[in-house]
């Protein structure tokens, strides 16, 4: 099980990582391309969100590699599922039918989630 968790946890944690940097750091301008529901939101959120899944793939990773509070793990599992769904609330609203990422994260975060419990 522990290999499995951070096989899976390990990959989202590198999406999440990557996705988020660059809500970070790029203008609203090169975001577009590649996420068009950034014209629907203040850059603030946008940057919030960025930020939120920074913190929740350091969540994810180094708590329990540190054994430091490994019960974080779960919590940023879980919050990476409630980002999703959220994320796919969005895509809907905007008619834009193409979730099947969402979903997959979704699932690779409840996952994620149920192997971060062996640290409990």
């Amino acid at each position: 099980m522990n290999a499995g968790y951070w096989i899976v946890a390990g990959l989202l944690a590198l999406f999440h990582l990557y996705g988020g940097g660059v809500k970070v750091v790029r203008s609203r301008e090169r975001l577009r391309p590649m996420m068009a529901w950034v014209d629907g939101m203040p850059m603030a959120a946008v940057r919030a969100i960025g930020a939120v899944e920074v913190l929740g793939a350091i969540g994810l990773v180094l708590p329990p590699l540190t054994g430091i509070a490994p019960g974080l793990a779960l919590v940023a599992a879980i919050g990476f599922v409630i980002l999703q769904v959220g994320a796919i609330g969005v895509h809907l609203s905007l008619g834009d039918r193409r979730v099947a990422l969402n979903v997959t994260l979704v699932l690779a975060a409840a996952v994620t989630g149920w192997l971060a419990t062996a640290w409990l």
